[in-house]
């Protein structure tokens, strides 16, 4: 047998000289579990509602749910499904809060995320009214709401 390679031998050592762990993907842990963190997923809505208030009640569906945290652990979560165009070559040790879903379904995201090993910590909601005509304030009003849920691995 020849000598290591002396790309592989540097790749072994660790900063001060000595032998370095395993080198490990993204989402591992130095135990070879999955890493723990956290990932937020947020969406936007409005609907309008008329004077007859819930009878006339018409919501939209979610347009893009978005997904913050580290780009690895969103990646291992959401795969494929993971729409990274707004913010592209991002290092899978960094944080983000440019992507965004394929899909447009809540249940989709948190059957992804229970599956990869997290549950939910936290979930926030704000929202806003807004007439919809300036000059009748008696017409349809608009609401819009931001809506978003912390998930957490530990």
């Amino acid at each position: 047998a020849g000598a290591p390679s002396p790309t592989l031998e540097l790749a072994s050592r660790s900063p001060s000289g000595g032998a370095a762990g395993p080198l490990l993907t993204p989402s591992q842990s130095l135990d070879g579990g999955r890493r723990s963190g956290y990932i937020p997923i947020g969406y936007r809505g409005s609907y309008p509602i008329g004077r007859d208030a819930q009878a006339d009640a018409k919501f939209r569906r979610v347009a893009r749910i978005t997904v913050c945290g580290k780009t690895s652990l969103a990646k291992e979560v959401f795969g494929d499904t993971l729409n990274e165009s707004r913010d592209p070559d991002r290092p899978p040790e960094r944080y983000t809060s440019r992507y965004y879903l394929k899909f447009n379904f809540l249940e989709q995201a948190f059957d992804k995320l229970s599956d990869s090993g997290f549950h939910m910590v936290a979930c926030s909601s704000t929202g806003t009214c807004a007439f919809a005509s300036s000059t009748d304030q008696s017409e349809d009003k608009i609401w819009t709401s931001y809506t978003e849920y912390v998930f957490c691995r530990e």
